[in-house]
């Protein structure tokens, strides 16, 4: 039987497409917030990473009444590297909406969520938003959708799938572009009539997949899932179980029950099948599992989350200035939290190395592990990782496979040429290109390795006008050598505090990463050589002194601004001999062998064995 009184929704999108945004004004058209109430913009990003970035990192769900039936809305994230949470998510649901841009169209991402939703036989409600954005291509734009769905092979029923127009910005919702209409009302209204309750079975041994993990200091592990069947109670004994085998079936204790009201969650003493609920009290439960009736253990199939395609070295600090800025330095305290964060991401992989103070952390991306790092720096941890490197696999014939990725540019014409000539060396091939307006869309088939260091290159090729988008496309046969970064490094010669007089001397050698007076330490990389071999200088370099020369007259010396990396670019453009050091204060760039004399050592073995 179905429940009519409960609707279980998914928002899904490409990233930036607004459903955060759209999500707001749902919940204060539907009365969630007293009309007084002071509401934060984009108030499902309550993490602030999610908020100053302008993306959705960890899927959330929130609830609003509609007349009377109760909306559970999921807002996922757009990003492909946090794929593993639409993935999960989408088994909560019994619908999505299918959110995409007026102007930029469908996307990588909005064919990959989607492609999940059609996979599960979920029903679509097709939401083009941004209609009041200028240069908006609405009819452009539903073709592009309908199209995106019969290349995903549709059922003839998703192809008949309602489509409404929207402004998450204004709140308006019409079932024409041209609509005058001044509020929400007719997308609450296609929610309810198009997306069918969730199909219940009411009698029963009570039956809950859990598909998402939140953890609290006082409560421990949050499962957060479905009831599939019967009824689930506070203090109820039950039977937690896997389908896949990955433990022995275990008895627990329900020790307390919500269900989300509004952002709220709200304690009850029970609740019935379709309803979606959050759970305390059972220890070591984790993402997949069931969690039965105690006479009645019967596991649910759980989906298969996608394989991580990138890894990455995490370890101790070993800089001279270790321990001098984080509160967590040890390899305890690394380990321990890479291995919390386990609990909770699902498309995460953490192992062990022959290092005690090493860990191999493997994830869906480069930006998927920079939040993670970054998450660690706010929280006080010290460490340093590795450049990122592609997992690599092989096919039943022993031949080597790696990932290979789908990127989608938007440039402006100009600009054509750089871009197709960079993609290219990077045995990226060209599979379609399409104008839209005044700007040129590139799609791309590219190895995984070819994109490192590219992003930033391609926004210096652009003046910044261009738009690159890339999604995992699976693996393809080994590509051969591509050429890295051509640039080498600037090298601080000793430790000590950095001159004005010794940057002024370093400039001219190359583009300096470091201002005058900060710290540096004997390998640490304060800047970016044209040529390809690293140059060792001396930035602390000081004036001598004579009756003539004082130190004063360092001011009239001329810096050039030095460049500053965000943590993703550091990433992005470090070498495989080189390492990001990361404290809650600081992040430096340095080689893995950080005395001078040692690595040119290390660099003539190389060439003799060469």
């Amino acid at each position: 039987m179905k429940r009519n009184d409960l609707r279980n929704v998914a928002i899904i999108a490409h990233v930036d497409h607004g459903k955060t945004t759209l999500v707001d004004e749902m919940l204060k058209q539907s009365g969630t917030f007293r009309e007084n109430q002071v509401v934060e913009d984009r108030v499902m990003d309550n993490n602030d990473l999610e908020r100053e970035r302008g993306i959705t990192i960890l899927a959330k769900n929130t609830s609003l009444y509609y007349k009377d039936i109760k909306i559970n809305v999921i807002d996922t994230p757009g990003h492909a590297d946090f794929g593993g949470e639409v993935e999960r998510v989408l088994k909560m649901v019994d619908g999505v909406l299918l959110l995409v841009d007026a102007f930029e169209g469908t996307m990588p991402q909005t064919r990959f969520v989607l492609q999940k939703a059609l996979e599960l036989g979920h029903k679509v409600v097709v939401v083009v938003n941004k209609i009041d954005r200028p240069g908006a291509r609405v009819n452009e734009v539903v073709d592009e959708v309908l199209e995106l769905f019969i290349t995903l092979n549709a059922t003839d029923e998703q192809l008949d799938s309602p489509i409404v127009f929207c402004s998450g910005k204004n709140g308006t919702a019409s079932l024409s572009p041209e609509g005058t209409e001044t509020n929400l009302q007719l997308l609450f209204e296609t929610i309810t009539n198009h997306i069918d309750g969730p199909e219940i079975i009411e009698e029963g041994a009570t039956q809950m997949l859990v598909s998402s993990i939140d953890y609290n200091e006082y409560v421990g592990r949050i499962a957060l899932g479905r009831v599939e069947r019967g009824t689930i109670r506070k203090n109820q004994d039950v039977v937690v179980t896997n389908f896949s085998g990955a433990h022995e079936n275990y008895r627990s204790k329900i020790a307390n029950l919500f269900t989300v009201e509004g952002l709220k969650r709200v304690p009850v003493d029970e609740v019935k099948a379709g309803e979606i609920v959050c759970i305390s009290g059972i220890e070591n439960i984790t993402i997949g599992d069931t969690i039965c009736a105690s006479d009645t253990p019967e596991a649910l199939p759980f989906v298969k989350i996608s394989e991580p395609t990138l890894e990455m070295t995490f370890s101790v600090n070993t800089s001279p200035f270790a321990g001098t800025e984080g509160k967590f330095c040890t390899s305890r305290h690394l380990r321990e939290r890479l291995y919390r964060e386990l609990l909770k991401d699902v498309s995460l992989r953490v192992a062990d190395t022959d290092s005690a103070e090493s860990f191999k952390v493997s994830g869906r991306g480069e930006m998927h592990l920079s939040i993670l790092i970054e998450t660690m720096r706010r929280e006080g941890y010290e460490l340093q990782v590795s450049a990122p490197r592609v997992i690599y696999t092989k096919d039943e014939n022993g031949n080597l496979l790696e990932p290979s990725e789908e990127v989608t540019c938007e440039i402006p014409q100009d600009y054509m040429g750089s871009v197709m000539e960079k993609l290219g060396s990077r045995k990226g091939e060209l599979v379609d290109m399409m104008p839209i307006g005044d700007r040129m869309k590139l799609i791309y088939k590219i190895p995984t390795r070819g994109l490192f260091g590219y992003r930033n290159e391609f926004l210096t090729d652009t003046r910044g006008e261009g738009i690159i988008n890339s999604l995992f496309d699976g693996y393809v046969p080994y590509k051969g050598e591509i050429p890295k970064r051509t640039t080498g490094s600037l090298i601080a010669y000793e430790t000590g505090k950095a001159t004005t007089y010794g940057v002024f001397n370093a400039q001219d050698r190359g583009q300096m990463f470091i201002p005058s007076a900060i710290e540096v330490y004997e390998g640490m990389i304060v800047g970016e050589s044209p040529k390809t071999d690293d140059i060792v200088v001396n930035v602390c370099k000081k004036k001598h002194l004579t009756a003539i020369r004082s130190s004063g007259a360092d001011e009239a010396l001329r810096l050039v601004t030095p460049k500053i990396f965000s943590l993703e670019e550091a990433i992005e453009y470090i070498n495989d001999d080189e390492l990001i050091e990361i404290t809650p204060k600081s992040l430096r760039l340095r080689k893995s062998i950080l005395s001078n004399v040692e690595r040119a050592k290390t660099r003539a073995k190389l060439e003799k064995g060469n």
